[in-house]
C-alpha cells in the first residue's frame, strides 16, 4: 500500500539547447488543442511537465493528458473564494502577504487548525490555494513555497492517509514543478512516525524539496534564512513579522482575486456562481503579482 512510486528523477535540467526541441516534439505529440486546453498548454507549462519526467516526451505527454482530464473533471478554475471560505475560518492554510527571497508565492499551512471532516471540500480549499498562489506569482517566477507551523498538531487531528495521498497526489501529478520549497518548521517529535508513511507517497525528486527546520537545529534554522528574510518571517517560524490571519479581510483579498481572475480570462459572472463553465484554467505564466 505504501509503496513508493517508482518514478527515477535527475537534478540535471534539460539541456537549453534541446528545451525548445523537446517542447516542440511533445506539442507535436499532444495533438491539436483549442479553447482553454489550448491556452493552458503554453511553453512554460510543457517545459514543466518535461521537467517533471527528466525530458521524456512521451512520460511528459501522458502526465499532461491525466492532469487535463484531471481539470475536466475537478474544474479548478470554477471554484470561487465564497465556495471554499468555510475551510479557511481557521487560517489553516492561507498565502502569505510576503514572498521567499526568490519571488515566490507563499503558502502558509498550520494542520493543527484542521475544523472540517469533508476530504472533498478539503481538497477543494487546497487547489483553490494553489491555483491562487499561481495566479499571484510575479513575472518570471513559477513556483511557490510552503510554510508548515506544526503548532498545536497531534496525531489526534491530523489529517487521514487519503487525505495527504490525495494532496500529494494532486501536487506531484497536476502541478509540476511548481512548488519550489516546502519548510516543515518545528514538527513535534511523533510525526516522525506519520512522515515514514508519508514519504513514500512522494517521488525522489519531490522529497528533496521538502525540509525540517528546528529552532535548536541551527543548521536547518540557517537554511531557512537563506530563502526568507527574517523581517517578513513571522515569529512562529523563527523571524520577526507578527502572523495575524484575519479571515475577514483575508475573505476581501480572495474576492478581488476572484474578480481579476475572472476579468482578465473572461470568465463570466454565470461561470462562477453557476459552476457551468467547464473550461481548463489558463497558465496564469504572466501575470502581475496582485495588491495587497
Amino acid at each position: 500500500m505504501f509503496r513508493r512510486k517508482n518514478v527515477s528523477h535527475s537534478e540535471q535540467k534539460i539541456d537549453p539547447g534541446q528545451s525548445e526541441l523537446k517542447v516542440k516534439e511533445l506539442r507535436e505529440a499532444l495533438g491539436p488543442l483549442s479553447g482553454h486546453c489550448l491556452q493552458y498548454c503554453t511553453d512554460a507549462c510543457l517545459r514543466r511537465y518535461l521537467d517533471a519526467r527528466n525530458g521524456n516526451v512521451e512520460k511528459a505527454k501522458k502526465m499532461l493528458e491525466e492532469s487535463l482530464k484531471w481539470r475536466s473533471t475537478f474544474k479548478p478554475e470554477d471554484i470561487r473564494w465564497s465556495d471554499v471560505a468555510m475551510e479557511g475560518e481557521t487560517g489553516k492554510l492561507f498565502r502569505a502577504n510576503f514572498h521567499d527571497r526568490h519571488g515566490r508565492t507563499v503558502l502558509i499551512l498550520r494542520p493543527g487548525m484542521q475544523n472540517t471532516n469533508s476530504i472533498d471540500s478539503q481538497m477543494k480549499h487546497l487547489v483553490y490555494n494553489i491555483e491562487n498562489a499561481i495566479f499571484n506569482l510575479p513575472e518570471g517566477q513559477e513556483q511557490m513555497a510552503w510554510l508548515i507551523d506544526f503548532t498545536g498538531w497531534s496525531l489526534t487531528n491530523s489529517v487521514p492517509v487519503k487525505t495527504t495521498r490525495d494532496t500529494i497526489n494532486i501536487l506531484q501529478n497536476h502541478y509540476p514543478e511548481r512548488l519550489g520549497i516546502a519548510f516543515l518548521y518545528n514538527p513535534p517529535r511523533i510525526f516522525e512516525s506519520s512522515w515514514k508513511i508519508v514519504k513514500y507517497f512522494f517521488d525522489a525528486k519531490t522529497i528533496q524539496k521538502v525540509k525540517f527546520v528546528y529552532p535548536k537545529d541551527k543548521e536547518s534554522v540557517e537554511l531557512m534564512r537563506t530563502y526568507f528574510d527574517v523581517e517578513n518571517l513571522p515569529t512562529e517560524f523563527g523571524g520577526k513579522a507578527t502572523l495575524n490571519y484575519d479571515h475577514v479581510e483575508f475573505s476581501k483579498v480572495m474576492a478581488h482575486d476572484d474578480a481579476k481572475y475572472m476579468e482578465y480570462w473572461g470568465l463570466s459572472a454565470q461561470s462562477a456562481s453557476g459552476h457551468a463553465g467547464a473550461a481548463v484554467a489558463p497558465e496564469p505564466v504572466s501575470l502581475p503579482p496582485s495588491d495587497h
